[in-house]
C-alpha cells in the first residue's frame, strides 16, 4: 500500500523520537493494536477492490499482474516483492522499524484471506459496493499504520529513502514510481479501472483528514521535519 504525499497535519511534538525508538518495547507495544489493525484493513481493503474488478492501487496493479502471470496469490506477491525493495533502502539512507516487519507480512496475509473468501462479483451494484468499501478500509488502514509511526513498508520507504537521498519532491517521486509499476502492472495484466483512479484521488485527503484523529499528538509531521532538517532537505 502506498503512502500518499501529505504535510503535516497536528502540532508536532516537542521532538522527533529517534530511529531506534521504532525498536523499543516501551513504545512499539502500545501502538502495536493500532499498527495491526491498519495493516489489516489494508489487505482486506485491497481484496476486496481485486474482487471487485473496478481496478486496484498502483502496487496492487503490479502484483495482481504478476500474480497471474505466475499462477500465485496476489498477496504472495506483495510479500515476496517487498523483500528486494527492502534492500534497496540501505543505500538510500532509509531504515526499517518494527512496524515495517509487520507491513511486509500482515497485508499480503489479509489480501490472500480475503481472495479466499470473498467471491468476485459481476453485477455492478455489488461491484461499486466492493470497491468503495475496499477505497475506505485502505484509507483508514492507512491512517492507522502511518499514525504509528513504527517504521514506513517497503514501498512507501522506497519512496522517502528516494525523496531523503536525492531531495526529490514526495510528489513526484511517488508520480514517478507509481506511473511505472502501473504500467507494468497493466503490461502484466494487472487491472486498471474505474477504482483506481478514485483510490489514487481520494486516499489522500482522507488520509490527511484521519490522521488528525489518529496522530493527535505529530508523531509523524515532527519525525519528516527532524529528518529533513537534519539533511538539510526541504520538503516541497
Amino acid at each position: 500500500m502506498n503512502v500518499p504525499d501529505l504535510e503535516p497535519v497536528a502540532a508536532a511534538a516537542p521532538s522527533a523520537p529517534a530511529s531506534a525508538s521504532r525498536w523499543d518495547p516501551r513504545i512499539v507495544l502500545p501502538r502495536l493494536p493500532g499498527l495491526i489493525a491498519g495493516l489489516l484493513m489494508i489487505g482486506v481493503g485491497v481484496g476486496l477492490m481485486a474482487r471487485s474488478g473496478l481496478g486496484v492501487g498502483s502496487w496492487e496493479v503490479l502484483h495482481q499482474g504478476i500474480a497471474r502471470q505466475l499462477g500465485i496469490q496476489m498477496g504472495t506477491v506483495s510479500i515476496g516483492l517487498g523483500i528486494p525493495i527492502l534492500a534497496c533502502w540501505w543505500p538510500l539512507g532509509e531504515r526499517p522499524g518494527a512496524g515495517t516487519i509487520l507491513n511486509l507480512g500482515l497485508i499480503g496475509i489479509a489480501v490472500n484471506a480475503t481472495l479466499g473468501v470473498v467471491p468476485a462479483v459481476m453485477a455492478t451494484g455489488p461491484q461499486a459496493a466492493l470497491s468503495a468499501a475496499g477505497i475506505v478500509l485502505c484509507g483508514v488502514g492507512t491512517a492507522l499504520y502511518l499514525a504509528a509511526d513504527l517504521g514506513p513498508g517497503p514501498r512507501d520507504g522506497l519512496m522517502t529513502g528516494l525523496h531523503l537521498r536525492f531531495g526529490w519532491s514526495i510528489r513526484r517521486t511517488r508520480t514517478a514510481i507509481e506511473l511505472a509499476v502501473v504500467v507494468v502492472g497493466f503490461l502484466a495484466g494487472g487491472t486498471v479501472g474505474v477504482g483506481t483512479v478514485v483510490m489514487a484521488t481520494t486516499t489522500g485527503p482522507m488520509v490527511q483528514a484521519l490522521l488528525l484523529v489518529f496522530d493527535r499528538d505529530g508523531r509523524l509531521s515532527a519525525r519528516r521535519r527532524a529528518a529533513l532538517a537534519a539533511r538539510g532537505v526541504l520538503a516541497e
